[in-house]
């Protein structure tokens, strides 16, 4: 499928566009079109597709929608989007969308319509609701929210009304915008029924639609079986990379990774990632930035499907801050703002889309010291050889390369294996064998 070829780029809507942080449900600006801006960049960089945070009218933040069906008045019309899309398909970029399905804002029609109207509302279902309790927002009647969170309304997913307004609203996605996937909000509070039923539903216009769950910890296997997801987010892997980094402790990753492929989800795929809009820029995580180039090299040389998030490519920075709003981790830009850091992601991910054992390869660890690890890629016929080296000194690699010469595809310098493999310091080479 495209979905496990692809190099997918992470765009946090609102905030990338400079919209307001409130709806006033008036639509000023056509702020969506800034994304044309930015598509002959991706198209150079070698993305494949773009997942966007939510994009549907909303009271704030995106997550709290008011009406699956309209784009956010703050980001413009849906012809905009719809222009959107058809310009990323035309340089063959495939379009993700936010599905948030397990709660609405209090904005949201059919919850203004119980606020009204009480126990004789149509949609009193729709939701779990009290009429003999009281809600923080002194509602007169207490309904669940998500975790606590008020402002995001629990829906009833267990209502046929609430699962066909769902099912019609995806139609409409795929229909009018010609959307390639949905990405499952809080896929971990989601009824696998629930993600099945909606999988096959989406496949059933396009047999290659891609679904993706977000699961925030591990043992999420039942997702693919059960929910019919193609991927769920590496929440796992996404610690062990940074992690191994900052402790100089590359056993880490390479553990969370035997348990990813060979324990848990054995054949299946994962959203791979450095950063993305709930968490720290990978930039302001890492500890010694200069390694920010190779722990990029090791996230585009591994298994799964790598998604960045938009800027970090270029080493934006931003720290969560407890208590305060994530909008330092959610900048806007105008523009791209390449750099060298960008042309050598660039440079790594025009490999990964031109080698088979790079995208889609069977893995095999060769050498794991502390500092060092180097691993081997094949598919195809093609064996490629990665070995990194996070080390401020040289090293010498000793493993068995099955070869007796490589070429290095980062510089086209030619590689014997014979005598061991010296690792520059901080150094990644890539090496295809002969």
């Amino acid at each position: 499928m495209w979905f496990n070829k692809s190099v997918f780029y992470q765009i946090y809507t609102l905030n990338f566009c400079d919209a307001p942080s409130f709806n006033d449900g008036i639509v000023e600006e056509h702020r969506i079109l800034r994304v044309l801006a930015f598509s002959d960049y991706l198209k150079k960089l070698g993305i494949k597709a773009v997942y966007f945070n939510p994009i549907f009218s909303s009271d704030h933040h995106g997550y709290d929608t008011r009406d699956y069906r309209r784009l956010d008045e703050r980001l413009g019309h849906n012809e905009d989007f719809k222009k959107v899309v058809d310009d990323l398909h035309k340089k063959g970029i495939k379009v993700v969308l936010d599905g948030v399905f397990n709660h609405v804002g209090r904005g949201f029609f059919a919850f203004e319509d119980v606020r009204s109207n009480r126990e004789n509302s149509r949609y009193r279902d729709w939701f779990h609701i009290d009429f003999n309790g009281n809600s923080d927002y002194n509602d007169g009647f207490w309904y669940e929210g998500w975790e606590g969170h008020y402002e995001l309304v629990k829906l009833n997913l267990e209502n046929p009304e609430v699962q066909d307004y769902l099912k019609e609203s995806v139609k409409f996605w795929i229909e009018y915008f010609d959307i390639d996937g949905i990405r499952l909000d809080v896929a971990y509070s989601l009824p696998r029924w629930f993600m099945a039923m909606l999988s096959d539903f989406a496949r059933s216009f396009k047999p290659d639609f891609f679904m993706v769950g977000e699961v925030l910890g591990d043992n999420a296997g039942y997702m693919f079986d059960e929910g019919h997801l193609d991927a769920i987010t590496d929440y796992p892997g996404y610690k062990g990379m940074w992690s191994s980094f900052n402790s100089l402790n590359m056993f880490e990753i390479a553990h969370t990774l035997k348990r990813n492929m060979f324990d848990m989800y054995r054949g299946k795929s994962l959203l791979t990632f450095l950063d993305n809009h709930d968490v720290d820029r990978i930039a302001s995580k890492l500890s010694d930035k200069k390694k920010l180039p190779l722990l990029f090299a090791l996230q585009l040389t591994l298994p799964g499907i790598p998604c960045i998030y938009y800027g970090s490519e270029w080493g934006t920075e931003g720290k969560k801050i407890p208590g305060m709003s994530d909008d330092s981790l959610r900048p806007a830009f105008t523009k791209p703002e390449p750099n060298e850091l960008t042309e050598y992601i660039e440079q790594l991910i025009h490999l990964r889309n031109e080698h088979p054992a790079l995208n889609s390869g069977q893995f095999k660890e060769l050498l794991l010291t502390n500092k060092q690890y180097v691993f081997e890629r094949e598919a195809e016929g093609e064996r490629i050889i990665v070995a990194l080296n996070i080390d401020d000194a040289p090293f010498v690699a000793h493993f068995n390369a099955n070869s007796g010469t490589g070429e290095d595809l980062l510089t086209n310098e030619k590689h014997d294996f014979g005598a061991g493999s010296e690792l520059a310091p901080l150094s990644i080479a890539i090496w295809k064998t002969e």
